[in-house]
């Protein structure tokens, strides 16, 4: 889970770089380092920490010179954060430099063969340092052909940039299960492992296959397969620029995205809802296959895995047909059992996530059609899928997703509608009020996020506790897994969400004085349910945050803060019931003095398993 970036052209490159990974250090920030070429003469700079670091250590990249240069942006995974560590590595030689972003699996026998047989001596303990020995090894004086040795030795995931010495007007780069992209300019071209890492420069890109090679010089692109087979590529251009990912204004993109989750989801909706239907424009199931599914089978993770069971619920009441969810990293391990008449999605906000990528490949080895909800036009999972619904967020720059989550739980409320309204489950009359709360839910959106400031003082109160406890019954109880994940994840705070009811059943012993138990309370046929628990836990001592619905007084007199939302079909509620949960885990990050877009250890793109 790193970030890659590289320059050709006629000016000084350095600067470039560091441009370039200042867009792409949400990927990867314990490190960073760049590779430049001068009259021949390598030369690399890197250093442990932010990216800052570099710059203040290479002056903002007048310190190096040269017109063709390689960066990169880590996120550790083999060895830790050390100046060492960080990429670019070159080979003993001097000969090769190379960034990567991705996992070599057989680094280790690789690793070994060369150092006790060939007598290569390793630097780093990282895998990627293989990959520039391997490189000189294999090195015959044609580059194309050495990186096509390598590619073929290598096992895991790459996408690589690559300088050799002896070709000082060329850069390479080659992929494979990793993200990356080309950028064509005028009389300078690029590579990078995210279009908005170039927005600056160019709005021409080009899409890399897996297993595609690319030369690049200044003024031309060559594009190859991995059996050196010339390849035609089209460009696509962009229709956004960087400005859309600027903070304007906010203190942190996380708040940002907060704020344009209406613009998100209104987006997202607005052209695909008519009067009387929706229509998804990359859709392949026709009316026979719908009414035809027996089941659904939802995989992905994270946050996008909470989207799935969100889904599962609002799928089941209005669909009537059973969901399953899957965590990706399990699915491909447990040999799954698939069967025809099952529709299968595949949910991913970049498009990129390895485990997500896995599983799809898994299913449609065996046949199956799968259809994508990602954010990333493009991204390898839309690529490959059989179908594609786009959530139209925009960049979502922040680790903590927010507005591709809203974005994402839009389609999933969409696509129960639609299956609904063509299994005949729901009415016509019950139908057309729902395409018409669908339309509505952006502006809703927009009231609740308008007035999620009066959690502030809460969280400033509530910054130091030891533990959270998230419950809910229902549809409900899944919003609590996302509102855990998301205190947890950049607040740093211990925290766990809970089906109510399985209070009793072991957790409520470490309900004590001072724990705070945030408690969801929107649907109607549970709320005494929820009630109940809430006493259980407040004769215990805890504290209660809760999130209702509005008109609902008397909750007010048995928990210590409420937070309303606006009344809504109760399958709806997860578009509203999640924000204030947003903003409470960002107002106690930001009472902490948490690093909030970049929180520890955690990357915006999952691209390695």
């Amino acid at each position: 889970m790193c970030g890659i970036v590289g320059y050709i052209g006629e000016k000084k490159a350095a600067p470039i770089l560091l441009d370039g990974l200042s867009k792409l250090e949400y990927r990867g920030y314990d490190s960073a380092g760049i590779a430049t070429i001068e009259n021949g003469e390598l030369s690399i700079e890197k250093c442990k920490g932010r990216l800052q670091n570099l710059c203040d250590k290479i002056q903002n990249g007048e310190a190096l010179q040269g017109k063709i240069g390689i960066g990169h942006t880590r996120w550790a995974t083999h060895g830790a954060p050390s100046d060492l560590n960080s990429h670019p590595h070159k080979c003993s030689q001097s000969l090769f430099t190379v960034v990567h972003n991705g996992i070599i699996e057989n680094y280790l026998p690789l690793k070994e063969e060369l150092t006790v047989h060939k007598h290569v001596p390793f630097v780093s303990e990282t895998d990627t340092e293989v990959i520039a020995h391997l490189l000189s090894y294999y090195y015959n004086g044609n580059v194309l052909e050495t990186i096509q040795r390598v590619i073929n030795a290598v096992e895991g995931s790459f996408a690589l940039g690559i300088l050799c010495r002896d070709t000082p007007n060329t850069l390479y780069a080659v992929k494979k299960d990793s993200p990356l992209i080309v950028g064509k300019g005028n009389g300078e071209n690029f590579i990078a492992s995210d279009i908005p890492a170039l927005l600056n420069y160019t709005k021409d890109f080009y899409l890399v296959d897996d297993g595609d090679i690319v030369m690049l010089k200044k003024d031309s692109l060559f594009f190859f397969d991995r059996k050196l087979h010339p390849l035609k590529k089209e460009p696509f251009v962009v229709d956004w620029d960087y400005s859309q990912a600027e903070k304007g204004g906010y203190a942190h993109f996380m708040l940002k995205e907060i704020h344009e989750q209406q613009k998100a989801v209104n987006d997202t909706v607005s052209e695909r809802i008519g009067e009387e239907d929706i229509v998804f424009e990359d859709f392949h199931y026709g009316e026979d296959e719908l009414k035809a599914l027996h089941s659904i089978r939802i995989v992905a993770c994270g946050s996008a895995y909470h989207v799935g069971v969100i889904g599962k619920y609002v799928i089941e009441k209005l669909a009537r047909i059973p969901v399953e969810v899957d965590v990706a990293s399990e699915f491909r391990y447990k040999n799954p059992i698939l069967q025809k008449d099952v529709m299968y999605i595949m949910i991913s906000q970049s498009g990129e996530t390895a485990d997500s990528l896995a599983a799809m490949r898994e299913i449609r080895k065996q046949g199956y059609k799968v259809l994508a909800v990602v954010n990333v036009l493009g991204s390898s999972i839309a690529r490959e899928a059989d179908s594609v619904i786009y959530t139209h967020a925009g960049p979502e720059i922040a680790v903590a997703t927010t507005k591709a989550f809203s974005a994402q739980l839009a389609v999933m409320d969409m696509l129960a509608l639609k299956i609904a309204h063509v299994k005949e489950t729901i009415t016509k009359d019950a139908y057309k009020e729902a395409l018409m709360t669908l339309r509505n839910i952006p502006a809703r959106i927009e009231t609740v996020v308008s007035n999620a400031d009066k959690v502030k003082k809460l969280a400033s109160r509530l910054k130091n506790v030891g533990s959270v406890f998230f419950i809910g019954r229902d549809i409900d109880y899944a919003v609590c897994l996302e509102g855990s994940l998301k205190l947890k994840e950049i607040s740093y705070i211990h925290s766990e969400a809970y089906a109510a009811g399985e209070l009793k059943h072991g957790t409520i012993s470490l309900i004590e004085e001072g724990v705070v138990v945030v408690a969801i309370v929107t649907q109607p046929h549970v709320r005494e349910k929820v009630i109940s628990n809430i006493k259980e836990v407040k004769t215990r001592g805890a504290f209660v945050f809760a999130v209702a619905n509005e008109g609902d007084e008397e909750i007010r007199d048995i928990v210590d803060f409420v937070y309303y939302i606006p009344k809504t079909n109760p399958v709806y509620t997860p578009s509203l019931s999640v924000l204030p949960l947003q903003v409470f885990a960002y107002c106690v990050a930001k009472e902490k003095g948490c690093d909030i877009d970049k929180p520890r250890n955690l990357a915006k793109s999952v691209t390695v398993e």
